[in-house]
């Protein structure tokens, strides 16, 4: 299967660390719009609905478009409240244009993944992929195929950014997690390398510097020496993110920042 060169490029995603519930066995999945006010036991996340960040994404010093991520709402997947997130990328050049989108929803309990899908258009390539992650019974499924083995407490490629917001890695410290909903992708381990204060668009911002690596070709793949920057504070929104790629560099810069509000609002 091609690889979409987003996910290559500027995936700018993956997974938190929590959770368990009841075991699901449905194949069908309804999402439904979920009140906030109504939602118990929602866990803490340094993120809310109605955040917005955007970036600015550059390729070996070119510009190559804009990318977006929002935490949109709460639906109700399978009768379990989740955030539903969204990370979309714009760009490309001349006579090759780059329009894709990836949306998760993440149970606000347990911060485990549920679903996850990939509306990929580069080029003349199109692609829909729906990914349902069942974390009671450790199992995935990939658009209708059969049950494939996973894990307790799965997370996915659209949700790494918020987990690692969550998991608040300090500088010197190390974790190992064994959270992708493919079990021969773990582990992802999370290095927290340095403070640092960084300047992009969006403002000055005091940071922590982590770096993500996983068994992938992506971004953050062992060999590209990918680092993002957190902002160090309640938000720890990704200031910045730096990886190397097919001896390229890649960059995505925060231009744009809208806080969201409290999910018990």
């Amino acid at each position: 299967m091609r690889m979409p060169i987003v996910a290559r490029l500027a995936g700018l995603s993956l997974m938190v660390s929590l959770g368990s519930g009841a075991v699901l066995h449905t194949t069908e999945s309804v999402v439904q719009p979920a009140s906030a006010a109504l939602v118990p036991g929602v866990a803490p996340v340094p993120f809310s609905v109605g955040e917005v960040l955007t970036y600015k994404a550059s390729f070996g010093g070119i510009s190559a478009g804009s990318a977006r991520m929002e935490v949109s709402r709460i639906d109700t997947l399978r009768g379990r409240p989740a955030y539903h997130v969204v990370f979309s990328i714009d760009g490309g050049i001349p006579f090759f244009r780059v329009h894709d989108r990836y949306e998760s929803w993440i149970d606000v309990e347990t911060l485990s993944s549920l679903k996850h899908v990939q509306r990929i258009s580069e080029g003349r390539y199109k692609r829909e992929t729906t990914y349902e992650m069942f974390p009671e019974s450790s199992q995935y499924r990939r658009n209708t195929d059969p049950l494939e083995p996973s894990v307790p407490n799965p997370l996915d490629d659209g949700s790494f950014i918020y987990a690692v917001r969550a998991a608040a890695v300090k500088p010197g410290e190390t974790r190992r997690e064994d959270r992708y909903f493919r079990p021969d992708r773990n582990p992802v381990i999370l290095t927290g390398v340095k403070y640092d204060t960084i300047k992009v668009a969006a403002g000055t911002f005091p940071s922590v510097v982590v770096r993500p690596t996983i068994r992938t070709k992506g971004i953050f793949s062992e060999g590209g020496d990918a680092q993002v920057w957190f902002s160090d504070d309640a938000h720890r929104i990704p200031v910045q993110v730096k990886t190397k790629f097919a001896k390229f560099s890649l960059t995505l810069s925060l231009t744009s920042v809208v806080y969201g509000k409290s999910a018990t609002h």
